[in-house]
């Protein structure tokens, strides 16, 4: 084979690679420190709740806060107050950390404004008072949340099954869930 030859073998990756790319590579491997936080909204700075602001384009909400179950009624409560509405109401099982999480999600119709305001449990006894009476919307979110969790709303009007049959004795989305 001559050196003119139209089909030469290409060399292995590493060995094309410009000595640019190493740098970067490397780079990509170093643990990202995290985001600086972000200001609160004006809109939520006299709320009286811990909020945090968070960059929307990465997160899809301006600001959360985390509070102790005992709050989240009060947390509704000022949510309303402010004019927010409810979107939705889950769960997040932290199987590692035996603990359940409960995430309500808020928007404000006018303010373009959406905000998270989160809470944990523990995972043996997943229990908290409802908010269905400042957001009556919340019960059917409650009673799919107590479905597919486990997760107990203490003062609920009516936990029985939403989606699930009404012999259902499991709960589908926690972590080691196993028919």
């Amino acid at each position: 084979m001559n050196e003119t030859n139209s089909n030469p073998v290409p060399a292995p990756a590493a060995a094309t690679a410009s000595p640019a790319a190493k740098p970067a590579a490397a780079a990509a491997a170093a643990p990202v420190a995290p985001p600086p936080s972000l200001p609160v909204p004006t809109a939520l700075a006299h709320v009286g709740l811990p909020f945090q602001g968070t960059d929307f384009a990465l997160k899809g909400y301006h600001a959360d806060a985390t509070v102790n179950p005992d709050q989240v009624v009060s947390a509704a409560s000022k949510m309303d107050q402010e004019g927010f509405a409810l979107d939705a109401i889950t769960g997040v099982d932290w199987i590692a950390q035996n603990q359940m999480e409960l995430v309500y999600d808020f928007f404000h119709p006018h303010k373009e404004l959406r905000v998270v305001v989160r809470t944990r449990v523990p995972r043996e006894t997943p229990e908290l008072p409802t908010i269905s009476a400042v957001f009556p919307g919340a019960n059917w979110h409650e009673r799919e949340t107590h479905d597919f969790f486990g997760i107990k709303f203490s003062g609920h009007p009516d936990l029985s099954p939403f989606l699930l049959p009404e012999d259902a004795d499991y709960h589908p989305l926690r972590k080691d869930f196993a028919l």
